[in-house]
């Protein structure tokens, strides 16, 4: 017997008790009448009581449950433990929706929910960068009505969703590529899934272009010792024709041989994910280097001067950065005409050590200067060819000062030259006073 039925019987049995007592004592009538009165009001307490419950229930409030003496605080009592047993339950819910909801919004793919009749019930922030979408007022909107690109409501209209739907042009400044898959779930409900490929889709067109010049810049060279080969050997030719001819064929081949050794530090750089040695350089040396280097390629038809502050400190991997740098001034050398200036600088700015070539040569047009350091992006094709270029060599100094942290800044005008200038992070760099040599006094090495 539940606590219900055993209070409820008590009171019965203690009323009938109180009426047989009185019944002995005073007669049949006062006990009647003690026994009616008692039961009305305890009718009318059972009503009161009720119309209090009908009105929690009615209109619940959490934490408005009223309290009472017997059985009906008991009833309450279990109703609030019951309310606060289901709160605890709705609570956990809310919880659990609203971290699934934070997960998909922190996801970098798009998601879109549609319902039977293909009408949006939800969809996270990406989703609607992707499609230009606003959640709150595009709710419960017709999906073809808002995306009405041919491509996808043909998608969705076929219901072939093995493979996504590629669409391009898409979000905030129409430049991005937008794979779209459509998942099936539910009751004829629909899943929509938006993943952004257009860094995947200019990797990949970068790689086809890498093909295409790599196999356009191998093709003439080879071409060329091709044809020079079958010459000599179907037809007579002179001793000095023949010469000519096998030095025409060296420059080609050196020029191949540059292209590989160029390919092969490339793809060492790339691959190598070691950070650079912090070691000092020795930057004196190094210039020295540059110098000579320069003076050699040029043949006496530039002055190339230096000037560097050996205070100057600059941690790195030195044949890295002998490496860059060597392909800035051999970059200058080419691109300026004989007569020219080229010009070496390690000076100290801002807390920054900086690295500076500058030319007198044919300067760059402003809208080339973004794309310098793109492989084989040459400004003058022809000329690059003829002075010995592979268009990679700033390729290589961009990942080189990757590795570095290190920024490449360029300036430049069209017919009066162009500066290079390779900014070195604080960590790489420093000013060492204590480095100078006094007047009269031998240079001593900075600790």
């Amino acid at each position: 017997m539940n606590v219900i039925w055993a209070r409820s019987a008590a009171i019965l049995i203690f009323l009938a008790l109180a009426s047989s007592g009185l019944y002995f004592l005073a007669g049949p009538v006062p006990a009647l009448a003690v026994m009616c009165v008692a039961l009305l009001g305890l009718l009318l307490y059972y009503l009161y009581q009720i119309n209090r419950l009908w009105k929690v229930l009615d209109a619940p409030a959490y934490g408005e449950i009223p309290s009472a003496l017997g059985l009906w605080g008991e009833v309450y009592y279990r109703l609030h433990r019951l309310v606060k047993r289901w709160r605890t339950q709705v609570l956990q819910v809310e919880q659990q929706h609203t971290r699934f909801i934070q997960a998909i919004q922190a996801s970098p793919n798009g998601v879109l929910m549609l319902d039977d009749a293909d009408q949006i019930e939800w969809c996270n922030d990406v989703a609607e960068q992707h499609f230009g979408l606003n959640a709150r007022r595009d709710v419960r909107q017709r999906i073809t009505h808002l995306i009405r690109r041919p491509e996808f409501v043909q998608y969705l209209h076929l219901q072939r969703f093995d493979d996504p739907l590629l669409m391009r042009d898409m979000g905030e400044h129409k430049r991005s590529v937008i794979a779209v898959q459509i998942l099936p779930y539910g009751e004829n409900r629909k899943l929509v899934l938006t993943h952004d490929i257009t860094k995947l889709e200019n990797t990949e067109a970068m790689r086809r272009d890498f093909v295409a010049n790599v196999s356009h810049e191998l093709k003439t060279p080879l071409t060329v010792l091709t044809g020079f080969l079958e010459t000599v050997r179907d037809l007579p030719v002179s001793e000095q024709d023949r010469n000519r001819y096998l030095d025409m064929m060296l420059v080609q081949s050196m020029r191949m041989q540059h292209l590989v050794e160029d390919l092969l530090v490339l793809a060492k750089l790339e691959s190598d994910e070691q950070p650079p040695s912090s070691e000092r350089i020795d930057m004196a040396e190094l210039v020295g280097h540059l110098v000579h280097d320069a003076e050699a390629l040029s043949q006496g038809g530039h002055q190339v001067s230096a000037q560097i502050d050996p205070a100057v400190v600059i941690r790195g991997a030195e044949r890295e950065l002998l490496s860059a740098f060597g392909n800035l001034v051999s970059n200058a050398v080419r691109y300026t005409p004989e007569g020219g200036r080229i010009g070496i600088a390690l000076t100290y700015e801002n807390e920054h050590a900086i690295f500076s070539v500058s030319d007198t040569g044919l300067g760059i047009a402003a809208d080339h200067i973004p794309r310098l350091t793109e492989r084989f992006y040459r400004v003058d094709r022809s000329r690059s060819r003829d002075t010995g270029g592979t268009g990679l060599g700033l390729a290589i100094v961009k990942h080189v000062l990757s590795r570095h942290h290190a920024d490449l800044r360029i300036t430049s005008e069209v017919g009066r030259g162009s500066v290079f200038r390779v900014v070195f992070p604080t960590d790489r760099s420093g000013y060492v006073p204590a480095a100078v040599p006094r007047p009269g006094q031998p240079p001593q090495k900075a600790a």
